[in-house]
């Protein structure tokens, strides 16, 4: 009996060590891509200016139209919205001079899809 519940254990506890992997695994590394908790994370090997830049011409690429832009020298947040009324807010935070920490959520849940979609024609703009 005893064996059984610690093997029920274990079983239970898999999606919470598999979970914390994925967290540990995101934050390995430049260029790593992460989608937590419906938010995709990475870094842009490109100065703030330039990713922010970069940003606005992707959501001009995708037919988006901004509702709200804030930048300063240390981070920016664009909040744009899909022809569909999906709201997506991107944030950006300079890491180093050359290195930018970015952020993308569609709605209050997340679309994976999307956001990767989103990055990539960012990365496309750098």
């Amino acid at each position: 009996m005893k064996n059984i519940v610690i093997f029920l254990l274990l079983i239970l506890s898999l999606p919470f060590i598999s979970s914390c992997a994925v967290i540990l695994a995101g934050s390995a590394g430049a260029g790593t891509v992460a989608y937590i908790k419906g938010e995709l994370q990475t870094n842009l090997e490109a100065p703030l200016e330039k990713s922010i830049e970069a940003t606005n011409r992707a959501i001009g690429n995708l037919k988006f139209i901004i509702i709200s832009k804030e930048v300063d020298k240390l981070a920016g947040e664009i909040i744009a919205r899909t022809t569909q009324d999906q709201k997506i807010t991107i944030k950006l935070n300079k890491v180093t001079e050359n290195t930018t920490k970015i952020s993308i959520r569609v709605g209050i849940f997340g679309d994976q899809t999307l956001s990767r979609n989103v990055l990539d024609e960012i990365k496309k703009e750098l």
